[in-house]
């Protein structure tokens, strides 16, 4: 009998050292489960969906409504808004910039700028501007790849070059001069579609000459950066060079591609193959994922600004030509709709550029896609 408890104690001793392992890996196993399932949630919390700025179609801002989209950011993002006037144009306007990062990181950066309007009449190349920040900013510290961009990136967004311009809504500054011919780049080549007038007697605008069967001779000022408005964007650019500049956009309406240097006539020095290389893979990978198309200019033209800053700067430079041929404001003066859906076309190409800021400055292949919302790029209107 005693044997019999004892070999039955034996058993139920064993038994119990098997189950025992069990039972607790099973509580391990639940609570390693459990830990993993806060980890999957945090990461969801920390890299939301990035989300779109909440415009209508008719919200076009002018110079008032602009200044007051950047005064509401500085408001509302104190940590990631600087906001300061570049120069002040030829009626006496501020001409503003809005820099965008991440503050409170106080590490080495790299540097872009995009700017918008040149050209008065373009609206949509400054909307584009403000969209962009207001996109950024929304989406910061909800959204990772957003979040990084601010946190090693200065973004410089200039949304109206052209003040005067854009409140009189022509292409010209106020001193009837194309700014987008006034940079100091093969300057006043009438080859470059540009003629050296300025101001005739200091009161007479003439803001271009038509030759039968060329075209247009924009005046481009009696001399390079004598505009307030060039002076400012030189300045900037130049100021850029000592904060890791990474790249250039100067945005535009509406021939609907995208282009690099050179679109001066006579280029002042050839580009290395790395930098031809680097400028066709972006233009190639925009002509790819976007409706915009890589298709070079059909006349050339000095003294741009783009051509200026890459000349200068020498970081990857490009002219943004946003929205379709139907909407050129200089041959069929211009129309202004559908705002919503152009901004929405821009967006990936900003974005594209945004999350290669590395690999830009160091002149490597920009090959980082990025993510973008549902919808984004959304389908052509025609």
């Amino acid at each position: 009998m005693k044997k019999t408890i004892m070999k039955t104690s034996k058993i139920i001793f064993l038994a119990f050292l098997i189950i025992l392992p069990i039972l607790f890996s099973g509580c391990v196993l639940q609570e390693k489960t459990k830990n993993q399932k806060e980890i999957v949630q945090t990461a969801i919390k920390i890299d939301q969906s990035s989300i779109l700025p909440n415009w209508e179609d008719g919200d076009y801002h002018d110079y008032d409504a602009t200044i007051k989209k950047l005064n509401d950011f500085n408001s509302k993002f104190p940590n990631l808004v600087d906001i300061y006037p570049l120069g002040k144009t030829v009626q006496d306007r501020n001409i503003f910039c809005i820099r965008i990062t991440n503050e409170r990181n106080q590490k080495s950066k790299y540097s872009c700028l995009i700017d918008g309007c040149i050209h008065g009449n373009e609206w949509e190349a400054g909307e584009a501007c403000l969209y962009l920040a207001e996109y950024l900013l929304i989406n910061f510290d909800k959204n990772s790849t957003i979040t990084n961009i601010l946190n090693i990136s200065e973004i410089y967004i200039v949304p109206l070059v052209n003040p005067d311009g854009r409140e009189e809504n022509t292409r010209w500054n106020y001193n009837g001069i194309d700014l987008n011919r006034n940079f100091d780049i093969d300057f006043g080549r009438l080859r470059g579609s540009c003629i050296r007038i300025g101001k005739l007697f200091g009161r007479i605008k003439i803001p271009y000459v038509m030759i039968p069967r060329y075209g247009a001779l924009y005046n481009c000022g009696r001399k390079s950066f004598s505009e307030h408005e060039t002076q400012a964007m030189r300045d900037l650019m130049k100021s850029l060079k000592n904060k890791k500049f990474s790249f250039y956009v100067n945005c535009h309406t509406a021939v609907h591609n995208i282009i690099s240097p050179w679109s001066a006539y006579k280029p002042p020095f050839e580009m290395t193959e790395k930098e031809k290389y680097i400028h066709g893979y972006v233009k190639n990978w925009v002509d790819e994922n976007t409706e915009y198309e890589n298709t070079p200019l059909s006349y050339a033209a000095s003294g741009t600004s783009t051509d200026w800053c890459f000349k200068e700067c020498r970081v990857p430079s490009f002219t943004f030509e946003m929205l379709s041929k139907e909407y050129e404001p200089w041959i069929r003066e211009g129309k202004h709709d559908n705002l919503v859906h152009w901004m929405e076309t821009t967006l990936p190409v900003f974005m594209y550029l945004l999350i290669n800021t590395e690999n830009l400055y160091n002149w490597e292949t920009p090959d980082i896609e990025p993510p973008l919302p549902d919808g984004i790029p959304p389908e052509p209107l025609h």
